[in-house]
């Protein structure tokens, strides 16, 4: 069977991994890594400055996983550097509560734990559910990651690329279907609180309001908005290609070092 690697960002405690546990277990040998905590919106981030501690736990399912301080990166190398214990056919991230759309991949702790391994090679995915309700339904987003597992398993994505996986929060009989898409645009107009504690000091509190989507046909945000799953292909070269030939033109290499 494939070995697998099970993380997230929202905690090894999460219900979305263990729902993700209970429908990949059907397809691969599973190895759990995943923050003690939950580490939302942690970015594309790497522990340096600190140990990184390790313990085994007992998940929901009566099954083992390892629980770190680290960020969901460092999950992603502890386990394949590690504690997998041997070669990772498949990375899965997930099962997230809440979207990851548009703008939200450079945010995104769930996304990045993907990247982590299509950075090491290895064929990986994210998948998020679209709601943020406490008692969320996991069941269709299960049964698509290990589908889309077995799919993965069979072709191999290219080196440095992964799949950001987006399934809205609706019943199978009103999924309007799957729609391979591109990334979309979706923001979030700033709100910074600035308040005072008890000793007086000045302290803030970053937050945002409701997402602004750009509905355009064929991205991730379009295809959620119409109850269908979103497949989006993420590459890690950030190459801004078309802008290289313009940007020659700027004088910009004319630089007198002199």
């Amino acid at each position: 069977m494939a070995n697998i690697l099970i993380t997230n960002d929202d905690g090894v405690y999460s219900d979305g991994l263990i729902a993700l546990y209970n429908s990949l277990r059907k397809i691969g040998n599973i190895t759990v890594v995943a923050p003690d905590r939950p580490r939302s919106a942690s970015g594309h981030s790497i522990t340096l400055h600190k140990p990184l501690r390790v313990d085994k736990v007992r998940l929901a399912n009566g099954e083992y996983g390892y629980a770190t301080n680290g960020t969901p990166s460092d999950c992603v190398s502890l386990a394949i550097l590690d504690l997998a214990g041997g070669p990772l056919d498949l990375v899965v991230s997930g099962i997230n509560r809440g979207p990851n759309l548009g703008y939200d991949l450079t945010y995104s702790g769930t996304v990045s734990a993907a990247m982590e391994g299509a950075v090491y090679g290895i064929t990986s995915f994210a998948i998020s559910v679209t709601a943020y309700d406490d008692d969320l339904d996991f069941s269709l987003a299960g049964r698509f990651a290990r589908y889309l597992g077995e799919i993965l398993l069979q072709h191999k994505l290219p080196r440095s690329v992964l799949l950001n996986v987006n399934v809205p929060y609706v019943s199978a009989d009103r999924l309007g279907g799957i729609e391979i898409t591109r990334q979309g645009k979706r923001h979030y107009d700033g709100r910074l609180e600035k308040r005072t504690d008890p000793m007086g000091r000045t302290y803030y509190w970053l937050g945002g309001d409701l997402p602004v989507d750009v509905l355009e046909e064929g991205t991730d945000v379009k295809a959620v908005a119409d109850d269908k799953i979103s497949v989006t292909p993420i590459h890690l070269d950030l190459t801004a290609d078309f802008l290289l030939e313009q940007l020659t033109e700027w004088d910009i290499t004319d630089f007198p070092s002199k």
